[in-house]
């Protein structure tokens, strides 16, 4: 009964983020992804480009690994980001931070799609157990949103470019974020992904051996298959599927698949923690046991914690307090 209850809650919550959300063109704008490759008109040319930086460690690799442009003041960062898109808004990068003075452990987090506020509650809760935590702006989101966008639909889209380019750019804010963290002294830097900054804190953690840690909150490996699948993107799924096949989205999406980077996260030096929900319908669990087998097939080890709620009511108690309690163990260890 509870669990029925449960279902119908998170479903009313699905439909409510459906409100704004409409159809798209599908657009392959490859310029955008692979800056140089404005000829390429077919989706076949842009595929074997993106095969091409999926299996190319400098598609992530920041142009330059300055700290240089950083104004820190009343409790906020903001600097320049090192991609320049055409919402002149989204190309200033700003977090918050909540500071610790008790250590040098820092957490940056990567907040989820369509994300309307910051949570003062983790990060109050991280700073007063000794650990900074830095709450970025994903592209698209907060002060960086589009003028006039009713949601954050730049960032993920049937634009098969754009959507490169936006996490390709959250990759190289937060590794940008990061070097400046190193550069203030933090030794221990951690990361936090909820949702879709799940996917960008993974790919930083595979790419910045300056992690130590990181958390994974409603995560799988392939953004492909969740957006074909999940029931947060239908509309991005309907705006595909008449020019595309899911596995034509797979190849175009393969920079983005975590599995394909899961030897990295397998690294000694970086420990693991993965939070799932059991009745996820925006990222199915069986997309996220499939990328858990393919991280075990390579040695990693991660804490995997599951509860038996969905994607939405991962945030109510008594399940957010079963994963904040269990986050919070695992950054102090």
């Amino acid at each position: 009964m509870f669990h029925s209850w449960l279902d119908r809650w998170d479903e009313r919550r699905a439909q409510s983020g459906d409100e704004a959300k409409k159809t798209t063109p599908f657009v392959i704008d490859a310029d955008r992804a692979f800056p140089g490759a404005k000829n390429t008109a077919s989706l076949e040319e842009f595929c074997l480009l993106a095969d091409s930086a999926a299996s190319d460690p400098s598609f992530f690799e920041r142009p330059s690994g300055s700290v240089d442009g950083f104004d820190r003041t009343d409790g906020w960062l903001k600097f320049p980001s090192d991609i320049a898109t055409d919402v002149d808004e989204n190309n200033i990068v700003w977090a918050k931070i909540t500071e610790s003075a008790s250590s040098k452990k820092a957490l940056v987090i990567f907040h989820h799609w369509n994300a309307d506020a910051r949570n003062a509650q983790i990060a109050t809760l991280f700073s007063k157990r000794g650990i900074t935590v830095i709450e970025i702006a994903m592209p698209y989101h907060f002060e960086r949103s589009r003028p006039g966008s009713l949601y954050a639909d730049y960032i993920l889209s049937a634009n098969l470019g754009r959507t490169l380019q936006s996490m390709r750019q959250a990759v190289f804010d937060g590794r940008k974020i990061i070097g400046w963290l190193k550069s203030e002294g933090y030794r221990e830097i951690s990361v936090l992904g909820m949702s879709l900054g799940s996917w960008a804190a993974g790919l930083i953690t595979a790419h910045e051996p300056a992690v130590s840690k990181a958390s994974l909150f409603l995560t799988a490996g392939s953004l492909a298959d969740m957006v074909w699948t999940g029931r947060a993107t239908r509309s991005i799924q309907e705006s595909l599927a008449p020019h595309m096949e899911l596995n034509d989205l797979r190849r175009a999406w393969g920079p983005l698949n975590l599995e394909n980077y899961a030897q990295n996260l397998a690294r000694p030096d970086l420990r693991l923690h993965i939070v799932l929900a059991k009745r996820d319908t925006v990222v199915l669990p069986d997309l996220s046991a499939r990328f858990m087998q393919r991280l075990e097939s390579v040695g990693a080890s991660p804490h995997i914690l599951e509860l038996n709620c969905g994607h939405y009511s991962l945030g109510i108690p008594p399940y957010i307090l079963l994963a904040g309690l269990s986050l919070s163990r695992f950054l102090s260890r």
